[in-house]
């Protein structure tokens, strides 16, 4: 949500050595001032309790 609401793209922590086959914009470490609309969470629990939530900015009308 901080994300979307400050325009940021914080690091992955813990990301010593992307794979080189994954051809991705990595985001290391230190975060990034991008603009931000929509932002993705998931989180994967022990048997089958799985979540996902899609957070986008507001506009207001």
């Amino acid at each position: 949500v901080l994300s979307v609401q400050r325009d940021e793209i914080h690091p992955t922590i813990n990301l010593r050595h992307p794979d080189p086959k994954c051809d991705l914009d990595y985001v290391s470490e230190l975060k990034r001032s991008r603009p931000v609309r929509a932002a993705l969470s998931n989180s994967f629990g022990f048997g089958g309790q799985n979540a996902s939530i899609i957070v986008k900015k507001y506009k207001g009308t």
